[in-house]
């Protein structure tokens, strides 16, 4: 009894907490792309000191979709068009959903209902459990932007985030699909958009960074980022940490309005999503490099070298990071000093981020399996 309550109150504090957007996954649970709603990419779980290959799921396409893990399950898309739900323990399928295209959205699971969407325009809502569709809402465009969610308050419906290519973001009603409201930007939203103290931010490929209203939909700031944004942000103490097309990673201060520090090295645009801890910026981009900064300034601390581009996204666990890369391996390194630690060579791209639980790395890869790591 003991053991299973404390998760139970654990979950209920977090949901006492929806209302700014704030959700620290347990160790047990990476319900969301990057984990959390503020998209930080920080696990509470520990990794292994040498990690070992548990499993392997073959799907019928690439898997760029990052794995949402929640309790013993493991869902995630492929480029197939089919939503996976999995055995954690040994990958083992319990069930799989196919949609209306591929699949690179990654999915949310909230409240027993998994949310995703499709390259082919369809947001989805199914039920955890058995696969069973509960309800779709056709965009104008296609969807690579991950759900994300917000509470209005203890009680109170935790509505959806979805962006889309039709220059939109939309909040839906979890048990309905309605729409709530509808925010039009001047260009694609690839990105997930973050969620934090009352609003939502992201960048869009109209080269702004969008600070929206979450309850509302109503436009608050827009701020002129300097290129166009596809990588999904960090929504931090009201700043937002996103890198984008034209070689530089930002911080921007939403209150004020601006930014407050750029990061720029070799020339080579960002894809992946930072992650973000209490002193530390990590990220990856396309100079084949993982990237870690000083979050107050900006200023580099180490890089580490690999052989292709990093667009998958890294997850710090404790003092050590995990990333993808186009180069086919996923690595492990210290977040201290950027040593490499550990490495698995898949053999092709990674650009799937990993979920990180307790005993568990999952992460996607180009040659269409999911793999699962864990210690001996």
């Amino acid at each position: 009894m003991g053991k299973r309550c404390a998760p139970r109150l654990l979950r209920m504090g977090l949901a006492l907490l929806g209302l700014i957007g704030w959700s620290l996954a347990a160790a047990t649970d990476w319900p969301m792309f990057r984990g959390n709603p503020q998209l930080t990419g920080v696990a509470t779980a520990r990794l292994p000191d040498a990690p070992v290959l548990r499993w392997t799921f073959k799907t019928g396409g690439e898997v760029k979709s990052s794995a949402a893990i929640l309790g013993d399950r493991v869902f995630v898309g492929s480029g197939d068009s089919n939503l996976y739900c999995l055995q954690l323990q040994d990958g083992k399928k319990l069930w799989s959903f196919r949609a209306d295209g591929p699949i690179e959205s990654s999915p949310l699971v909230l409240e027993g209902t998994v949310y995703f969407g499709t390259a082919n325009t369809n947001v989805y809502a199914l039920a955890a459990d058995t696969g069973k569709p509960l309800w779709s809402y056709g965009l104008e465009d296609k969807i690579l932007s991950s759900p994300n969610w917000v509470s209005a308050g203890p009680g109170r419906p935790k509505d959806i985030l979805v962006g889309g290519y039709d220059f939109k973001l939309y909040s839906f009603a979890p048990d309905t699909g309605k729409t709530n409201w509808v925010f039009e930007t001047g260009n694609y939203i690839n990105g997930t958009p973050a969620i934090g103290d009352g609003v939502t931010a992201f960048g869009g490929c109209d080269a702004l960074v969008h600070v929206v209203d979450v309850l509302t939909g109503k436009k608050q700031k827009e701020i002129e980022a300097g290129a166009y944004i596809a990588a999904s942000g960090s929504l931090v103490d009201g700043r937002l940490y996103v890198g984008h097309y034209e070689n530089a990673f930002i911080c921007v201060d939403l209150k004020a309005g601006k930014i407050v520090w750029s990061y720029k090295d070799r020339a080579f645009p960002y894809f992946s999503s930072p992650a973000v801890t209490t002193n530390r910026v990590v990220v990856g981009g396309r100079d084949k490099r993982l990237h870690c900064l000083k979050r107050d300034t900006g200023e580099a601390v180490w890089v580490f070298p690999t052989r292709g581009k990093v667009d998958s996204s890294p997850v710090v666990a404790g003092d050590r990071v995990v990333f993808g890369s186009d180069d086919g391996r996923l690595y492990i390194v210290s977040l201290t000093d950027g040593r490499e630690l550990w490495n698995y060579e898949i053999g092709q791209p990674v650009q799937s981020s990993p979920a990180v639980v307790d005993g568990a790395i999952v992460v996607g890869s180009d040659d269409g399996a999911l793999y699962c790591f864990g210690p001996k």
